[in-house]
């Protein structure tokens, strides 16, 4: 959507380029905006593959496509590692890069004051409890996550996920839960800082990081291998919202992006 030059937006886990319809439209005026679905997630295919380097890959692939020799890439959570490995590997691509609540590290490190894995295993094993054969509405989705998800917000945000089978009307998960609770593991992955010490940092391009204020994703150690990788990277936090920045808070997520890239 738009005109200009090329921005593209890339989601996290469990989400899709849906998700961020009212983000790209607040920057089409200025930039040509592309939303893609990750591999195993909305309208893309399913694979076995699941990890950085296929998605990295993936979105090589596409900007060779579509012809776009550079671009503002925007990712969040999933989509934030994606547009960080990409940036190491091709940082000749890169106009800007901007990571929304996610840290290059691994998230293995049980001092974290939650555990991104353990939590993410949770809501995949939740999602695969659920009985498709005894589901007649999204509602009854809704009432089966309830069991052991609390948050409703979490629940909405996952249901958006459920798509009805054109063929025998039934319903199911448009995204590859199979393929994203065997990746899981692959999923946390992360970059290491040692290969970026001694001033091997990216410094080609400007960086932000957004953290959001309630969320556990950027701590302390997540702050000082920013530092290490991308020594230029600004970080700003928003107040007042948790993992699903784009959800909690649009309105500071489009102003701080919109100070970013036009200053």
């Amino acid at each position: 959507m738009g005109q200009g030059p090329p921005m593209i937006i890339l989601h996290g886990l469990y989400g899709s380029s849906d998700n961020w319809v009212s983000i790209g439209k607040a920057f089409a005026e200025k930039f040509e905006v592309f939303l893609i679905d990750q591999r195993n997630h909305g309208n893309s295919p399913h694979t076995k593959e699941h990890n950085y380097v296929a998605l990295r890959n993936d979105l090589h692939d596409f900007m060779e496509t579509q012809a776009i020799e550079k671009a503002v890439i925007l990712g969040h959570s999933m989509g934030g590692k994606t547009a960080m490995y990409f940036a190491v590997a091709w940082p000749e691509k890169v106009q800007s890069l901007i990571v929304v609540d996610i840290s290059p590290l691994p998230y293995k490190s049980v001092t974290r004051p939650v555990s991104q894995s353990l939590d993410h295993l949770n809501i995949i094993n939740a999602m695969f409890s659920v009985d498709f054969s005894e589901v007649k509405t999204r509602e009854d989705v809704n009432r089966m996550l309830s069991e052991t998800l609390p948050s409703e917000k979490l629940r909405q945000f996952l249901l958006k996920n459920v798509h009805r089978n054109k063929e025998d009307s039934r319903y199911n998960w448009k995204l590859n839960i199979q393929t994203l609770h065997d990746q899981l593991p692959k999923i946390m992955d992360g970059l290491d800082p040692k290969d970026f010490m001694n001033g091997n940092g990216m410094t080609g391009f400007p960086v932000l990081f957004i953290k959001a204020e309630k969320s556990g994703y950027i701590g302390e150690e997540d702050i000082s291998a920013i530092k290490t990788i991308f020594p230029m990277a600004e970080m700003v936090i928003i107040p007042g919202a948790d993992h699903w920045v784009h959800v909690e808070q649009p309105e500071l997520l489009i102003k701080t992006i919109s100070y970013f890239v036009f200053g």
